[in-house]
């Protein structure tokens, strides 16, 4: 029997909307380089692969050409399998390469207890803004594994932004986010991108981990505790976030689109 694989949409309840993982739900440790092939198989910007270690699961993502440091719309993908197609209910743990996760399944979506991630002022890398095509003055600020955070004037200017990709792959930044409030009359508070090309993602469709800086840092300019997030890329996908001490909730919901099984 081969492994099985569920595609989910992670941060929606539309299918073909958010952003697509697939979860593998292993019986125990798997070679790193099968993982990475699987993922490359796949081709979607991450893939899970997960198994119970007594109490807890142990996970871990890939994308296409790397392994992850860390993955909100995976886990959440990964939450929603074991909930749904595994009957695991209350806390689930993750142990992963940074640190104990944990996630919770509820009716109407799921809450993810990731880490803040506190942003300070930076100067950007060589290249990025031009490759962005973003004003020189735009202020940046640089979070965890350098990944940077650009704050636009408004909503239309992240709207109208349109990478050289080409250019963005030289930079020496791993991914970027760029964000601005929402529009007025919007329905959520906080609008962004985010881009990935050093690690095979150009443009991701919803990115759960870079709102472990996002939301510390609007959290902060709009001085409210919870707040609601647009992701505007092609597919789009929405989440609303909680300040936590340190550490963010993230509330999202996800719908399985895809069951199959691997024939090797």
């Amino acid at each position: 029997m081969g492994t099985f694989v569920t595609v989910v949409d992670a941060f929606t309840s539309v299918p073909f909307r958010g952003n697509p993982a697939a979860v593998c739900i292993l019986d125990g440790p798997a070679d790193d380089d099968w993982m990475q092939q699987t993922a490359r198989e796949m081709n979607l910007a991450a893939t899970a692969f997960c198994h119970a270690d007594g109490e807890l699961w142990d996970l871990r993502w890939f994308s296409p050409t790397v392994e992850l440091e860390l993955c909100g719309h995976a886990t959440l993908a990964t939450t929603h399998v074991l909930a749904t197609d595994h009957g695991i209910e209350g806390t689930i743990r993750y142990t992963t390469g940074v640190g104990l996760l944990a996630a919770q399944a509820f009716p109407d979506g799921i809450i993810l207890d990731f880490p803040a991630d506190s942003t300070r002022q930076a100067e950007p890398p060589t290249g990025m803004l031009a490759a962005l095509g973003v004003p020189d003055e735009t202020p940046v600020r640089k979070g965890r594994a350098s990944t940077y955070l650009v704050a636009l004037a408004d909503e239309v200017a992240v709207r109208r932004v349109r990478p050289t990709f080409s250019l963005l792959r030289r930079v020496d930044c791993r991914a970027v986010a760029v964000t601005a409030a929402a529009d007025d009359g919007a329905d959520y508070d906080v609008v962004s991108r985010f881009f990935a090309p050093s690690i095979g993602i150009d443009e991701d469709a919803v990115t759960g981990s870079a709102h472990c800086m996002l939301a510390p840092y609007w959290s902060a300019r709009l001085q409210q505790d919870r707040l609601k997030f647009h992701q505007a890329s092609a597919r789009g996908g929405e989440m609303e976030i909680s300040r936590v001490g340190e550490s963010v909730e993230i509330f999202g919901q996800a719908v399985t689109t895809m069951r199959g099984e691997f024939a090797v």
